[in-house]
């Protein structure tokens, strides 16, 4: 007999929500939709994913200004950490449109205006604290490996290429950044549209979102290294890139979170 595919859900702790059980067409399923909900509202999308942009470019400029050439790679390989938070009024807009109502410039913006106070500003505290830490501890391996004078502003890349210093510190450095990242994934991928979708804190937020990484762990594997391609490919053309993938990556992320969280 042909085998019957049942949607399951896990059994919640007291106070939070049920986590469904999903396979990889969902998450295929959710970059479509969201793909989709880009292609109906653009201009939006593009708004958003311009201040993303931009804030990616003046981080960089500053860099390079305060001859900190060797800080621009860290810099642009963390920035990305806050991209969930920026993406609050594409969560918006796919809510909205799920859901049959207005959407308009007023409307989204007067939502995401709202949030100050409330308990997404604080999930975007926590990604920030951990975007400062990734930040400190580029500069205390810098110290570590190089001295307290640091890299050389003309010679920071053959340094890192082509000596054991260089060398282990890149090690020791990416070592560093995927742990800080799959805590980042852990604790966001669906909190951002649960704590926007529902009056619930920012602790209860954080911990569905693990346990939809822990009860999912393939198909969430699968939706990081996507997510981690698309990130490299937006990053490379000077941050230009994300003026497409930031939409596109936050509506998937509100139907990502509408399929895990019943």
């Amino acid at each position: 007999m042909p085998e019957i595919h049942q949607e399951t859900s896990r059994e919640p702790l007291p106070g939070l929500p049920s986590i469904r059980t999903i396979r990889a067409n969902d998450i295929v399923d959710s970059l479509a939709k969201g793909l989709r909900d880009f292609q109906a509202y653009p201009a939006y999308g593009l708004f958003f994913g311009g201040i993303y942009t931009l804030g990616g470019l003046l981080s960089l400029a500053a860099a390079l200004v305060w001859d900190l050439a060797y800080l621009v790679y860290p810099l642009a390989a963390g920035f990305v950490l806050i991209g969930p938070f920026v993406a609050v009024g594409l969560y918006e807009i796919s809510r909205r449109h799920e859901r049959n109502e207005p959407i308009n410039w007023r409307a989204i913006l007067g939502v995401v205006f709202a949030q100050s106070g409330k308990e997404i500003s604080w999930m975007a505290f926590v990604t920030l604290f951990i975007f400062m830490v990734w930040m400190y501890q580029v500069r205390l391996l810098i110290a570590l490996f190089f001295g307290l004078h640091g890299l050389p502003s003309g010679d920071f890349p053959a340094i890192l290429f082509s000596t054991p210093e260089g060398l282990a510190f890149l090690a020791v450095g990416h070592a560093i950044g995927a742990v800080l990242a799959v805590l980042v994934f852990s604790i966001t991928v669906v909190s951002f549209p649960l704590l926007l979708d529902r009056p619930i804190d920012v602790v209860t937020a954080m911990i569905t979102s693990v346990k939809s990484v822990v009860n999912n762990p393939i198909p969430m594997i699968g939706w990081a290294l996507v997510v981690t391609l698309l990130i490299v490919v937006a990053s490379l053309p000077a941050f230009l890139g994300f003026l497409v993938v930031l939409p596109v990556l936050g509506h998937t992320t509100w139907h990502l979170y509408r399929k895990i969280v019943v």
